[in-house]
């Protein structure tokens, strides 16, 4: 054992307890590369560093770069993991499993702790007491059930806190909402709706038409027959919809299925949302972890999928088994308030389900690659018509905004192996430029952008500025004043001109009179307007919310009694200063602490502007 463990980990090894808990790997610089959990700890620890035991590549690659470890003792192993999760969102360590691809897609939120709760669409979920349904595959198809839901339910379309009106909109016409905002609407009545919506998006659309069914009946007993009709129209409604559902399993169970298909450079977890027997959805993460082994992959997942508010069903099926199912069994069961299964079929029909899944996955990972590679062979041939001496892994795009040069800003894109970055993504005020002076702005944010080498962004190797031969001279001249000029290659890109007779953007590079000659290429042009393009939109949408900041302040913000607190009531109940001037004084004396002196004063003011 002495011969195995590093001299200087031997001691602080010795004093390891043989307990629960968690123990953090560190590099030689005191960074956290690694985290991990277990039962005992000396025993764990010691199989980090006996070599000759090792076949996990991840493992091998990873000891040897352990320099320091630190362990934290626990009162069992499910302490241990909750930990250790915690530890690992806090960290981000390189060898633990990350799971990227949350984000991408949307889930439905009802903001069940408001008055009158609305629906709405979500990329992030918050642990705020609101109720979150999905996620879903795509945008499209929750737009499908948010379109299905503002039909057949009659909840409220407006986002704001306390709706006020003084007539109701078109959807109340349409008999699509109750108008809480211009009628008095009673809360159970409004909140009897909210649990219909919910019975649908958790899938039980059987459940809730058999109640409507039993309520239309009443109703109609009762000759009021108004408002069975409504009833009646509602389940035509759900029924169309349940006919296009599609029935996987006959037990009508809800229940998660969860398949993994691993390929060289990344894996794909799907995952099959079954609600009362109906297929939801299907989603697909990426884990770009290759040296995780398949056991750790779905563990993963599952502690940071369900800790994230999802809907934890009675039964989840996973395609690779698991030391730790007893323990992830018992924690999922203390976050649902009653008993969850995890289980790993051989046969039967929830095999079947497996097996459906894991198809789906394979599909996706081969789709995925596929995508990778048609990426690749684009980005190779970029880089061989630029005469790159770099792949372009990392293409980095600025843009100038303002109008007037009022309220001068500039966009920073990045986009990695062709596809948009957008936590890479910067924004800048410019601050040293006065009017309208694009060549300015372009050298002040590059100086800005590339001028601190400690502490920077890692160089692109392509740099794109949008502009003709001005805009890339200035850029030119940035980077030689700071030594970077032979670092990554730097392009403009200019709009055609319809007046001359171009037909085409043009692309000009340092040194080069003529464009590139992109006409047989229309594909690699297509990549770099690509870049262009979100670089514009990014700009511009900075540059008008610094217009409407700058607008608000005008307005609101030299009025005596109108601090920030009370300008964002104004602004979150009237949406606009139109409104806001628009507005008769008792609706603004209607919102908390606003007293009938400071209203009066803001219409005065807001009148003279």
């Amino acid at each position: 054992m002495k011969d195995t463990i590093p001299s200087q980990l031997l001691e602080k090894w010795k004093r390891v307890p043989d307990k629960p808990g968690v123990y953090i790997m560190k590099d030689a610089g005191g960074n956290v590369i690694y985290v991990g959990k277990a039962l005992n700890l000396k025993k764990r620890t010691a199989s980090y560093f006996n070599r000759s035991g090792q076949t996990d590549p991840k493992t091998i690659a990873m000891v040897g770069r352990i320099s320091q470890f630190e362990t934290i003792v626990t009162d069992s192993e499910k302490e241990a993991l909750i930990l250790e999760s915690n530890l690992i969102k806090q960290y981000r360590p390189r060898y633990n499993v990350i799971l990227k691809d949350g984000k991408r897609y949307p889930s439905i939120c009802i903001n069940i702790q408001d008055a009158y709760p609305f629906v709405s669409i979500v990329r992030k979920i918050e642990n705020n007491g609101s109720a979150y349904f999905g996620p879903f595959s795509s945008s499209p198809a929750v737009g499908q059930t948010i379109k299905i839901i503002n039909k057949t339910f009659r909840l409220r379309k407006c986002r704001t806190q306390n709706p006020k009106r003084k007539r109701p909109c078109l959807y109340y016409q349409m008999n699509e909402c109750l108008a809480p905002c211009c009628f008095e609407v009673p809360p159970e009545t409004y909140y009897k709706i909210v649990e219909e919506v919910m019975l649908f998006l958790n899938g039980r659309t059987p459940n809730l038409m058999k109640q409507l069914k039993t309520e239309m009946s009443q109703l109609s007993d009762l000759q009021q027959y108004e408002q069975a009709a409504m009833i009646r129209d509602k389940l035509f409604s759900l029924q169309k919809t349940l006919e296009k559902q599609i029935i996987v399993s006959n037990d009508f169970q809800d229940r998660d299925v969860i398949a993994l298909a691993e390929g060289e450079e990344f894996s794909i977890i799907t995952l099959m949302i079954v609600r009362g027997g109906f297929l939801l959805g299907t989603s697909h993460y990426e884990i770009s972890e290759t040296m995780a082994t398949p056991e750790e992959k779905i563990e993963i997942f599952l502690k940071q999928y369900y800790e994230n508010n999802h809907f934890i069903p009675n039964e989840i099926l996973i395609s690779e088994s698991m030391e730790s199912t007893t323990m992830m069994e018992g924690i999922l069961k203390e976050r649902k308030g009653s008993k969850v299964s995890i289980l790993e079929p051989r046969r039967g029909p929830k095999a079947g389900l497996l097996k459906m899944a894991f198809v789906n996955s394979e599909k996706e990972l081969q789709e995925r690659m596929a995508a990778r590679t048609s990426r690749t062979e684009l980005l190779l041939r970029l880089q061989k018509k630029l005469g790159m001496e770099r792949f372009p892994k990392r293409i980095e795009c600025f843009d100038n905004s303002n109008i007037g040069g009022e309220s001068p800003v500039a966009g920073m894109v990045v986009f990695q192996n062709g596809i948009p970055d957008k936590s890479s993504y910067r924004k800048y005020k410019i601050r040293s430029v006065e009017g309208a002076d694009d060549y300015a702005s372009m050298n002040e944010v590059l100086q800005r952008r590339f001028q601190d080498q400690e502490n920077k962004l890692p160089n692109p190797d392509l740099l794109i500025v949008d502009g003709g031969k001005g805009q890339l001279s200035i850029a030119t001249y940035v980077l030689q004043q700071l030594k970077l000029e032979n670092e990554f290659s730097v392009i403009g890109i200019a709009k055609k001109n319809p007046l001359t007779g171009e037909t085409q953007d043009k692309i000009y590079q340092p040194g080069r009179g003529n464009p590139v000659n992109l006409s047989q290429d229309q594909d690699l042009l297509f990549l770099i307007q690509q870049v262009r393009d979100e670089a514009h939109r990014f700009a511009i949408s900075f540059h008008r919310k610094q217009r409407a900041t700058k607008l608000v302040r005008s307005e609101i913000d030299d009025i005596p009694g109108i601090g920030p607190k009370r300008k964002k009531q104004l602004l979150q109940h009237f949406k606009s200063i139109k409104r806001i001037r628009a507005a008769d004084i008792s609706e603004i004396i209607a919102l908390p602490g606003m007293d009938e002196k400071t209203a009066r004063s803001l219409l005065q003011h807001l009148q003279k502007t």
